[in-house]
């Protein structure tokens, strides 16, 4: 079973059913690849496991930003299917990256039979391509996971603020003027439009929901617009951090993978 608030959706596939993943003892350990080699020892002979929700759930609000001769890039691809129903969808030319090593190779063999998917060993925070190498990068829960380790969602330390712009300024490097960003994610408007919104990334930002029940967070950055003066001024929070409220609710390392629905980083 699931926990109530978890993100993680299983796929019906001939593999062998997703039992539930080793989980950390400590959140930051999401930040660490060794935990996800150890977690993904055995992806090669497992189904699919997804955050945020499968392909399906998104992707009236995804397709209509993509072209079938899009090269679309796939950050922190971990064993989802994501890569592969882009695929089965007309959009072929899918480059999947993650930093372990484990995934990939799991991911390589898992599709062979399909030689337009690239599977590739790769820190998100420094990514080997050329700039304007990509028409379409998609993100699903890594930034998420980088971020696991911040305890105050109000005040993001330092370490946090840098991994997440590291990130983002590799995303805005690879694309190609007018291209798209796409991220899914729990985190709030409040929380993570001001990651999104600094004027050096040279991109709009959108915001939308998806999802029955539980709603998660799609935001949509198109390289070449502008932010709006409020988008600027939620992006200039990250220098100075507004004040927590009254009675801060500092989040406590959990036994489930819900806390990435509590982060709102």
């Amino acid at each position: 079973m699931i926990p109530l608030g978890c993100s993680a959706v299983q796929i019906a596939s001939p593999w062998t059913p997703v039992s539930p993943p080793e989980l950390p003892e400590r959140n930051f350990q999401y930040c660490q690849v060794q935990y996800w080699d150890q977690r993904y020892k055995d992806a090669a002979d497992s189904g699919p496991y997804e955050w945020f929700g499968d392909f399906a759930s998104f992707r009236a609000l995804l397709e209509p930003k993509l072209c079938p001769e899009d090269r679309i890039l796939v950050l922190g691809c971990g064993n989802s299917a994501l890569s592969y129903e882009l695929f089965l969808g007309g959009f072929p030319r899918v480059t999947s990256v993650d930093y372990s090593p484990v995934v990939v190779a799991a991911m390589q063999a898992r599709y062979v039979h399909v030689p337009s998917l690239h599977w590739e060993t790769m820190d998100v925070q420094a990514l080997d391509f050329p700039t304007d190498s990509f028409d379409v990068v998609l993100e699903k829960g890594t930034l998420d996971a980088l971020l696991a380790g911040e305890r105050d969602p109000w005040t993001v330390s330092p370490e946090g603020v840098h991994t997440a712009d590291q990130v983002l300024s590799e995303v805005s490097r690879v694309l190609v003027p007018g291209g798209w960003f796409i991220s899914m994610t729990s985190a709030a408007p409040h929380f993570r439009i001001r990651h999104y919104a600094q004027s050096r990334y040279g991109w709009s930002l959108k915001h939308t929901t998806y999802g029955s029940g539980f709603h998660f967070h799609f935001y949509v950055m198109h390289k070449g617009g502008e932010l709006s003066v409020t988008q600027l001024a939620l992006g200039a929070q990250i220098l100075s951090p507004p004040s927590p409220p009254a009675s801060p609710c500092f989040l406590q390392d959990s036994d489930n993978e819900d806390f990435l629905s509590a982060i709102h980083l």
